[in-house]
């Protein structure tokens, strides 16, 4: 109803700020995801199991975020990896990711959904654009500021799947209670393999200052795994968040294999990934692989790749 603009603005607020105030249960969270699977854009199967890396659509105001290096060092090796995300939104008003990739000369924007998928298959990344692709829950949005609080669709927004294939989800989040309540939610929605990351600002990017706090879902079995950096010599500061330009220029100079801080947290969130996907045996192995693509210019390749693929399409 909130979505089909049914209910009334005072309604939306009450309901918003209500579960802000009590927090949503599991059943009530699932019962959300139901309503975006039913309203909301789904892409297509292809045919390989697609990774998707998820962070707050409020985003970064702190930290630098690490995945669309990752998903380009995933991508690099053949693994699919999607995310989704919409402009800049309260409450947080961090910078989005959508931002992040048009820095990069990717650009999201004003494509279609057929597109979308079809860049998917051919490039092994995507990203689904909330205000085109999903403009009923973009619509929301101006709620946010208004109550002044994060709803639940912002936790919502981290499990939402809108893919209609294999998928394994990398969700992250902040507090322990959110964990407990998107594990149960994702159970009952039938989503039954994914990995809960208590990462950077919430969202799956693994930290350096600490142990890394995850757990490994696969079927109905959870298996809660810690990850030490100082374990593999990782360890080290997060790179912090300045501005988009500076932002950006790190990251191309990880592109271009220089080495810096930001370089290492992205070898230690790849490497991570590259084993919960089954690219890599074992951790140790993951950080090596992943430090080899990005020195060997691999994962340079793929972004000059999808941003001159891309480009083309435009044409």
């Amino acid at each position: 109803m909130m979505l089909k603009k049914e209910a009334t603005p005072a309604q939306i607020g009450a309901f918003l700020i209500a579960h802000r105030i009590k927090r949503p249960t599991s059943a009530e969270l699932a019962g959300m995801l139901d309503a975006y699977y039913e309203l909301g854009p789904q892409l297509s199967p292809i045919d390989k199991t697609v990774v998707m890396l998820t962070q707050p659509y409020d985003g970064r105001d702190r930290t630098i975020p690490l995945s669309p290096l990752t998903a380009l060092v995933l991508s690099s090796i053949g693994i699919p990896v999607l995310q989704h995300g919409g402009d800049r939104m309260p409450t947080k008003e961090g910078v989005p990711l959508i931002d992040i990739w048009q820095s990069l000369g990717i650009n999201w924007r004003n494509r279609s959904l057929s597109e979308i998928h079809n860049i998917l298959q051919e490039f092994n990344l995507a990203f689904i654009y909330v205000p085109e692709h999903f403009p009923l829950a973009n619509d929301l949005v101006p709620y946010r500021e208004q109550i002044g609080k994060r709803p639940p669709i912002a936790t919502l927004e981290l499990i939402w799947c809108p893919y209609a294939g294999a998928v394994q989800l990398m969700v992250g989040y902040v507090h322990p209670p959110t964990e407990v309540i998107i594990t149960e939610a994702l159970h009952l929605v039938g989503k039954n393999h994914f990995v809960t990351v208590k990462g950077l600002e919430g969202s799956c990017d693994l930290p350096r200052d600490r142990s890394g706090i995850t757990a490994i879902n696969c079927g109905q079995t959870s298996q809660r795994l810690i990850v030490n950096p100082r374990s593999y010599g990782m360890q080290g500061s997060n790179p912090r968040w300045s501005d988009l330009n500076s932002c950006v220029q790190l990251m191309v100079e990880v592109l271009a294999g220089g080495s810096n801080e930001l370089q290492r947290s992205v070898i230690w969130n790849s490497g991570f990934y590259l084993w919960q996907c089954g690219y890599s045996p074992d951790l140790a192995t993951g950080l090596a692989t992943a430090q080899e693509l990005l020195n060997s210019g691999q994962v340079k390749q793929q972004w000059q790749k999808i941003q001159s693929g891309l480009q083309a399409k435009k044409k």
